[in-house]
């Protein structure tokens, strides 16, 4: 059943047929309103939020003036000359209503009742947009002036171009048994800032794997995803690209899993004790990955894991398909990756004094390197398995032969 919450008021009037615009007393307004059409949540250390606090409780009376107001959706409106009733449905129950925009001035009526500031001479002003489907709230919470910058995966978010991806890692974690701790948008409540853990980290890695898109034989300028940026707007190309690439996201985030519990342990026993070899990699702090099982004790670029998550795309072919069984041969290969190339890049880098960092992202030679080496791994890996092919032939040729003849001398 939809909610119903009361504003109290000064005065209202109807701007056209579906949308009101009142005074409203900030010291009863309701402070549990949903969030579902804001395009981000509030966050109480912000600049912003600090602004309204302050001008909320040093001169309450002229906050009606100083401030733009609150934007709301609802689905019925019930007015009356003191108040104005709200029927909200939420999107559990298949509404998209609550605050378009305002959040953070909630936040701060919330935050002045708590520490108990008189409210009662406050006003602001509300707008109140009735009935709109969700694709209005969000076109509505999209386009609201915003005094701070709001970033472009919050738009994307908003726009609802990442559910396809959404929709995907939920039934990834019923069918795995594993839960993933993705922000999405801007001051996501319950997810983590750490990069790795960002919707933009994962589109990332299934870039990477994109053997089409990225292939030093073909004609193209994107040889390899060095230096990639992540689109503004997921077109209807770009998500059936993407869609495509999805399937392969498991093993991305096992690449880079394995990576870091390499790094784990290499850095809990260095050849010199206490010494931490390795460029970029902070033992003081913290890193976080996208499925909730993997935490690591040290900090580490965001990137960090790209370049050997690019190589494997030698390992697919132009369907996506995995040419050798992933499993037959992924740890073997990181093994030799981290062994024969990688840990002595990071380890010339510290030696130089240098930090990996974002440098990562458009170093080519890094990027090249990897992949010639993946190369040279699929042909030995196909040359083993045409030689063990070409045995048991042998082996099936020379064993009729023995057959037959022991058959004549019967």
């Amino acid at each position: 059943m939809p909610k119903t919450w009361n504003i109290k008021i000064d005065n209202y009037f109807q701007a056209n047929p579906n949308c009101i615009i009142a005074t409203a007393h900030v010291d009863s307004f309701p402070i549990d309103l949903p969030l579902e059409p804001n395009i981000r949540e509030p966050n109480r250390k912000s600049a912003t939020y600090r602004q309204i606090f302050d001008s909320l409780t040093t001169q309450s009376e002229k906050f009606f003036s100083r401030h733009s107001g609150i934007v709301l959706s609802a689905n019925i409106v019930k007015s009356s000359k003191t108040s104005l009733e709200l029927e909200v449905k939420e999107a559990s129950e298949g509404g998209s209503d609550g605050i378009i925009n305002g959040a953070h001035t909630v936040l701060a009526f919330e935050q002045a009742k708590n520490y108990k500031y008189d409210l009662t001479q406050a006003r602001v002003k509300v707008t109140i947009h009735i009935g709109l489907t969700e694709e209005s709230a969000k076109d509505i919470a999209l386009a609201s002036n915003t005094t701070t910058p709001v970033d472009s995966r919050s738009k994307v978010n908003a726009r609802g171009d990442y559910k396809f991806i959404k929709q995907y890692l939920a039934h990834l974690e019923q069918k795995e048994y594993r839960k993933f701790r993705i922000a999405y948008y801007q001051n996501q409540s319950g997810a983590p800032r750490n990069a790795q853990c960002n919707v933009t980290h994962l589109l990332k890695l299934l870039y990477c794997l994109d053997r089409n898109k990225y292939n030093p034989d073909g004609n193209k300028r994107t040889k390899h995803p060095a230096g990639m940026s992540i689109p503004s707007n997921i077109t209807d190309t770009e998500r059936e690209r993407l869609t495509a690439l999805l399937p392969l996201l498991s093993q991305a985030l096992w690449i880079e899993q394995r990576l870091y519990e390499i790094i784990q342990e290499h850095i809990s026993n260095p050849r010199r004790k206490g010494v931490n070899d390795l460029a970029s990699i902070d033992i003081r702090k913290t890193t976080l990955l996208p499925d909730s099982k993997y935490s690591f004790g040290f900090g580490a670029p965001t990137d960090l894991a790209l370049p050997i998550i690019a190589s494997y795309r030698v390992f697919l072919d132009q369907d996506y398909k995995w040419i050798i069984p992933f499993d037959q041969f992924a740890e073997d290969f990181l093994q030799q990756l981290w062994t024969n190339s990688f840990r002595k890049y990071l380890v010339s880098e510290k030696t130089a004094g240098n930090t990996v960092g974002t440098k990562i992202s458009r170093n080519q030679e890094i990027w090249e390197s990897l992949y010639i080496s993946a190369q040279s791994y699929l042909n030995q890996h196909l040359m083993k398995m045409v030689n063990s092919s070409k045995s048991e032939s042998e082996a099936k040729v020379t064993q009729g032969r023995k057959g037959r003849v022991q058959a004549g001398k019967k």
